[in-house]
């Protein structure tokens, strides 16, 4: 006689149908300068989504995004406030729960996020494209030693974050070593064949 096993819930649905484009790169590869200029390329398409991350760091003029406190930041955790969120740098990521709303309802979503969630994300939504937007090593050192930004660490070690990119696999790769012209002309069509796919 055997013995009846106890049934295996079912794996939760992915989130679809729409896409979610994952942005990642080392520092100093100007990640927010070309989304920026996507966003504003995108400006007149309502399916296409830039959510403002919320981060444990004021804001800057070289990265524009919603802050917190710590204390804040567990209180929207505790409040189901981030559709995920990660830590990095001595401080916490997060990104709105609308999201999920957005890619439900067919949208693309574009997301700056790091390297390290994106396999997470991959088993939670339908559709990911990870792009790693990157620059050769000598240009992602002066520009890191341009911008002076004290609260992500001392150069020698965001210079050594950077070496972690080098196993990390994307979808697809943005070299954005020139103007930024280029770089944000190449994420746009990766934005808009997502909107066709």
């Amino acid at each position: 006689m055997t013995t009846p096993s106890s049934p295996v819930p079912p794996a939760p649905a992915r989130i679809g149908p729409g896409h979610l484009l994952l942005v990642v790169g080392p520092s100093g590869a100007g990640k927010d300068t070309v989304i920026a200029g996507a966003k504003a390329a995108c400006a007149e398409n309502p399916d296409v989504v830039f959510p403002r991350r919320v981060v444990t760091r004021a804001a800057s003029a070289a990265e524009d995004h919603d802050s917190l406190d710590e204390a804040g930041f567990n209180r929207a955790l505790t409040d189901g406030a981030f559709a995920f969120w990660w830590p990095a740098h001595d401080h916490r990521y997060g990104i709105p729960r609308t999201i999920d709303d957005d890619i439900r309802a067919g949208r693309t979503v574009v997301c700056n996020v790091s390297r390290g969630i994106v396999a997470e994300l991959r088993l939670r939504y339908a559709n990911v494209l990870a792009v790693r937007i990157t620059a050769p090593a000598d240009i992602l050192a002066a520009r890191l030693a341009g911008r002076g930004r004290s609260s992500d660490g001392a150069l020698p070690e965001r210079i050594k974050r950077n070496e972690a990119y080098v196993g990390f696999q994307p979808d697809r790769t943005i070299d954005n070593s020139g103007s930024p012209a280029a770089a944000i002309r190449r994420l746009v069509k990766l934005i808009e064949a997502g909107q066709t796919a």
